[in-house]
């Protein structure tokens, strides 16, 4: 599980002033959507390949003689961690992103995330792991849609839920160690409402950011930062209706 929110200035006030739709907010929206789009295809295309090619499936994952999944190598480990390091180490360095920084990490991170999705091509079903996508993509889009129409100030809401994404991390890396099976149901039933609210927030987020940008520059960088704070929410909400809903391989 990763987190992004402090890899960029905190939400922004609500501006009390009009906030009638035009046509540059449509453009930035949907230009952030698509480079959610397009990352989501890239993760998934790398988790093929590094749950599929057996030489680079074993440099990730441990398989038991019949094929099951048994865990991870340390490079493995390593892949998996990364996204989070990279994007606590850019929150300092990173003060003044240009555009191209700004899309180096994004597809950085969608690659990194992309190959330790792996895991869950080798742990589930491709029907369950097909159907659970869908229903994260129905709830996306309608998330997304209550973030950005939404009248209602969600800053303070967004801060709790990001406060809860810190617990989040701290109880999931206590389960590696313990592996109770009740601790890990309730990190991914509290994971499904946090990353749900958070795809909200950071709609209604994005939105009220594009009216402080000021020149096609600010938008680059926002329009890169924007795509994987949702695309980060879309991955975890993913992996944690997964882990709730969907079939392990026998």
């Amino acid at each position: 599980m990763t987190d992004l929110h402090r890899t960029h200035p905190g939400p922004v006030a609500v501006d009390r002033a009009d906030m009638a739709l035009d046509a540059g907010l449509r453009t930035f929206m949907i230009g952030v959507y698509n480079k959610v789009a397009l990352g989501l295809l890239v993760s998934a295309a790398v988790a093929w390949t590094t749950s599929s090619v057996a030489p680079v499936r074993d440099l990730l994952f441990l398989l038991t003689a019949d094929g099951r999944l048994a865990g991870m190598t340390p490079l493995g480990w390593g892949v998996a961690f990364a996204p989070l390091a990279i994007l606590l180490v850019s929150g300092f360095a990173m003060r003044n992103p240009t555009s191209g920084a700004a899309n180096a990490l994004y597809w950085t991170i969608v690659a990194l995330m992309g190959a330790s999705l792996g895991v869950l091509a080798l742990a589930y079903t491709g029907a369950s792991i097909a159907s659970t996508f869908l229903i994260t993509a129905a709830a996306f889009g309608a998330l997304s849609l209550v973030g950005y129409t939404t009248k209602k100030d969600l800053t303070g809401f967004g801060s709790f839920l990001i406060v809860g994404v810190i617990g989040l991390i701290i109880a999931s890396l206590v389960n590696l160690l313990l592996r109770w099976e009740a601790l890990q149901f309730a990190v991914s039933v509290i994971g499904v409402f946090i990353f749900a609210g958070l795809i909200a927030y950071d709609n209604q987020r994005l939105k009220l950011t594009y009216y402080q940008l000021g020149d096609a520059a600010s938008r680059g960088v926002a329009t890169s930062f924007g795509a994987l704070s949702l695309y980060i929410n879309f991955i975890n909400l993913f992996q944690f209706l997964l882990s709730l809903f969907g079939q392990r391989r026998a």
